[in-house]
């Protein structure tokens, strides 16, 4: 099992409504790095999702349930799509400010590659944000 984080902006699709929804396509990446990650995502890895922009904070953890296939909101095949359904939410959400205070995820891509929406994360990165959110 891989483990990842994605980004999105609140008001255009929060955590709130993909647990509203139970099930999402994460459409709408043009960047070639955060597509290629979301082409090595298999069913069944775990995702953070991460509120972006004003907020900047984990929300709770999603599943990979259908691996990638075309975006359908474009005309260009160089796009995918991966489908992520809601696992639980984290008891408080996990800030960028907290991220960047530990010393165990000083080196992931969110520290390091800020603007990257798709983003794969070490499973000790990953357990480290869940347990901070759960703590």
């Amino acid at each position: 099992m891989n483990y990842w984080l994605v980004k999105s902006e609140p008001g255009a699709y929060s955590w709130q409504r993909l647990v509203k929804d139970k099930k999402t396509m994460w459409d709408g990446v043009r960047n070639y790095q955060a597509r290629n990650n979301l082409r090595e995502m298999k069913q069944g890895d775990l995702v953070l999702f991460y509120h972006s922009v004003n907020e900047k904070q984990v929300m709770g953890i999603c599943r990979v349930v259908k691996e990638h296939y075309p975006d359908p909101t474009t005309d260009d095949d160089r796009w995918v799509v991966v489908d992520v359904a809601p696992v639980e939410g984290l008891k408080k959400p996990v800030t960028l400010e907290e991220i960047k205070n530990d010393d165990r995820l000083e080196n992931i891509a969110l520290i390091k590659q800020s603007r990257l929406s798709v983003m794969p994360l070490p499973r000790e990165a990953f357990d480290a944000i869940v347990e901070l959110g759960n703590s």
